[in-house]
């Protein structure tokens, strides 16, 4: 009896949100695969490209609350692709922007499991697009940076020098720690009257955009809205006004746009 051929894994980015914002490799890997490994921030309609029999793994990771450790989704990947088969493992946004994908990369690489890269559109840029804010602008913005607000003391990002030395600053998954953000940003030299948006559910009907100041985001965001979130900081947050095109249409639920004191903050 010989062994299964050995299987291949696709690190799959699935966009920001937006369905037809996947790539077509992305749609390709889905149509071939034999097993699908997929993120809570993953769009689950792409699912329906996948064969009829595809086997589908939730492996969703909510804020305290993960259906699988990492461990145990890098030993799903390479148990399934040792057995021959060829595995997309689907991630919200792109594979390699905090998702994680870099640690799967290494562990297939360790297993000797070929596998590739997918990248897909990171919601660090669709999402302010989404809302009408142009990360970067010759008037106002040449640089821009993407960091993780999920922790505040443990991490090395220092907020300080970033409210000094960029332009615009993308926030993910900074919901909880917002107050606390703001709040090193001023205490590092950022004026507090710096715009700054807050956008949920950014680039689905759930869309829904908060246009503050760093003073006042960190209140109205924790009374109005959840995650998940996407945060800019900049001057490049006024041309939402003019330039915000995504009006979604209400679904069944009766979400749909939604802008909460849109320009009030500077004028």
């Amino acid at each position: 009896m010989t062994a299964n051929p050995l299987g291949k894994v696709y690190l799959v980015g699935a966009g920001p949100g937006d369905p037809e914002l996947l790539t077509l490799k992305g749609k390709r890997c889905l149509e071939a695969a034999d097993v699908i490994l997929f993120d809570e921030l993953a769009n689950h309609e792409l699912l329906e490209f996948a064969a009829s029999g595809t086997e589908l793994i939730y492996v969703g990771k909510q804020p305290a609350k993960h259906c699988a450790a990492q461990r145990e989704i890098e030993a799903l990947l390479i148990r399934h692709a040792r057995q021959g088969k060829q595995v997309v493992r689907l991630k919200g946004g792109d594979p390699f922007v905090f998702g994680r994908g870099g640690e799967e990369a290494l562990a297939l690489r360790a297993a000797a499991v070929p596998f590739e890269i997918v990248p897909g559109i990171s919601s660090a840029i669709a999402v302010p697009a989404y809302a009408g804010i142009p990360l970067t602008h010759r008037s106002c913005a040449s640089s821009f940076a993407v960091v993780t607000g999920h922790k505040i003391g443990g991490n090395k990002i220092k907020w300080g020098e970033l409210a000094r030395s960029v332009d615009t600053l993308v926030i993910l998954m900074g919901l909880h720690n917002l107050a606390a953000i703001m709040d090193e940003l001023r205490m590092g030299g950022c004026e507090p009257e710096r715009p700054v948006a807050f956008i949920q559910s950014g680039t689905t009907p759930g869309q829904r955009v908060l246009c503050a100041t760093v003073r006042t985001i960190g209140a109205l965001a924790a009374a109005n809205f959840q995650s998940p979130a996407i945060i800019v900081v900049g001057e490049v947050v006024k041309f939402s006004e003019i330039l915000g095109w995504f009006e979604p249409a209400a679904s069944a639920e009766g979400r749909g746009y939604q802008a909460v004191d849109r320009n009030a903050a500077w004028l």
